[in-house]
């Protein structure tokens, strides 16, 4: 191959063959097209600046705000100027120049992204990783440290992750912890001063061990604030790396953060998320799950009773445990009843003790659903049974019988979603049965001890995978005995 087509389409090739039949043999010699095996080609070339590599135009401070206005959208124009035929109506001079970003859309900064580092093929930090628009983050990484040069490595000093402002916001410093060299912190009183890594007594002090990023954005993507948490230790000169974490989160401005209990499914371990539908519903729609800070407690989580070391029910009022996922669980504790106590206002109390003061109507199915996502919230089916306790408090009379709820069995159905590879834990049915029993009223002076229980149960209900191949068709033929000879 020796020359070839500037559409890649065909190229010209040398064939050389041997004519055996000559004599004496001989070569031949041919020039033929050979089409191109690859399957595509350029069939026509409209974009003539895509002929050549164009260096990239550095940003300067004369030039930033050009290139800020063509460059820095969460989207923008690849043509060449050229093609814009009419500029003033595409721009015009009022319009809203306010960058607006896109969900993953790198965060930009006055002199390129905001960086957050992360491990990329080894354990070593990497500056390369942006941040991307509502993506939060968490990572840890190695960094190569030397305590005679520790107030020259960039990566230690604070003004490294805050010199740089995300477009017109500046970054402020809101919080300064101090940790020692034995682990121990200290939250500064004060985060107004800029604290530099110093050598003193052959330590490296100030150095950055942890940033922790908060975005807060508007409901249209436009970052209105940003603020930055340090975590700063002291490095010995014995040692030749440090670990540092960085995180970043973001939050809608007039809006509380909600936990997560991950992304987008759920992590074992983590507490089932939970809320319910405020009243008005469903006008507006939008705001279906807007009071999930008002669930079963105030981290918006799915809760049971709470084992006490007094073991006694009317006192365990209040004290819940969040449902963790994927943990069975069972709780209780024992009620003594006496001949004073009254039937309505016992069974209240411990239907308040099994459900809490305000059990939630839905549960998030994936770790990450948000609140308005009205889809991505299961309902919790209520359901309640009864039955007869021992022969000796059997009810004979209707009068003289007496309904309290004995236990609470929550049922929670997961499945795995998603790619095999990589599954992801989803909630599909959540079952709350409350089950009670009937006693009578006891004769005066004596006494009863029931168990109350509340237990979790998780169910994996995903269904197997099938195989991706088709069973091989039998094929019913008979074959002449010899047919394989003389092979066996």
């Amino acid at each position: 191959l020796f020359r070839g087509d500037s559409q890649l389409c065909s190229q010209k090739a040398a064939v050389y063959s041997l004519d055996v039949e000559a004599n004496p043999p001989e070569r031949i010699f041919k020039l033929i097209d050979q089409v191109n095996p690859s399957i595509f080609c350029i069939h026509a070339t409209n974009y003539e600046q895509a002929l050549y590599l164009k260096s990239p135009e550095i940003p300067t401070p004369e030039n930033f705000d050009q290139l800020l206005d063509k460059f820095g959208g969460a989207t923008f124009s690849a043509e060449p100027d050229s093609w814009n035929l009419d500029t003033d109506a595409q721009n015009p001079p009022d319009a809203n120049k306010t960058s607006r970003y896109e969900y993953g859309v790198p965060v930009q900064t006055e002199d390129a992204f905001l960086r957050l580092p992360s491990p990329v093929v080894s354990s070593w930090c990497s500056d390369a990783n942006p941040a991307g628009f509502l993506v939060n983050q968490a990572t840890k990484c190695i960094r190569s440290v030397s305590v005679e040069k520790c107030d020259s490595i960039q990566a230690l000093s604070m003004l490294f992750y805050i010199n740089s402002s995300i477009l017109a916001v500046n970054i402020t410093v809101q919080s300064i912890v101090v940790q020692s060299l034995n682990g121990m912190r200290t939250l500064l009183s004060s985060s107004d001063v800029l604290r530099l890594p110093m050598i003193l007594d052959e330590l490296c002090i100030n150095a950055v061990f942890g940033v922790n990023y908060h975005i807060t954005h508007t409901d249209t993507g436009e970052i209105i604030e940003a603020a930055a948490a340090f975590v700063l230790g002291a490095i010995s000169k014995e040692a030749l790396s440090i670990e540092q974490s960085f995180e970043i989160s973001f939050t809608q401005e007039n809006t509380q953060p909600v936990p997560l209990s991950g992304n987008p499914g759920y992590v074992v371990g983590l507490p089932v998320r939970a809320g319910f539908q405020p009243q008005g519903y469903p006008f507006p729609a939008a705001f279906l799950f807007a009071a999930l800070a008002l669930s079963s407690n105030k981290h918006s989580q799915l809760t049971i009773l709470q084992s006490t070391s007094t073991q006694d029910c009317l006192t365990a009022q209040g004290a819940r445990a969040p449902v963790l996922f994927g943990y069975n669980m069972i709780t209780g504790c024992k009620l003594r009843i006496t001949a004073a106590m009254k039937c309505q206002p016992l069974a209240q109390t411990l239907l308040d003790v099994l459900k809490g003061q305000s059990f939630p109507e839905y549960v998030a199915s994936f770790g990450n659903s948000q609140a308005q996502d009205v889809l991505d919230w299961v309902p919790i089916i209520q359901l309640h049974i009864s039955e007869q306790a021992d022969n000796d408090i059997i009810s004979h009379t209707l009068q003289s019988s007496c309904q309290i709820p004995v236990s609470l069995a929550i049922e929670v159905k997961w499945t795995k979603y998603g790619s095999l590879v990589n599954p992801q834990a989803r909630i599909v049915n959540v079952t709350a049965t409350i089950t009670s029993t009937t006693l009578k009223q006891l004769p005066s002076g004596r006494e009863r001890i029931i168990p109350i229980t509340s237990s979790v149960v998780f169910t994996d209900i995903s269904s197997p995978a099938e195989p991706s191949y088709k069973a091989w068709p039998t094929i019913n033929i008979k074959l002449p005995f010899d047919f394989f000879y003389p092979f066996v």
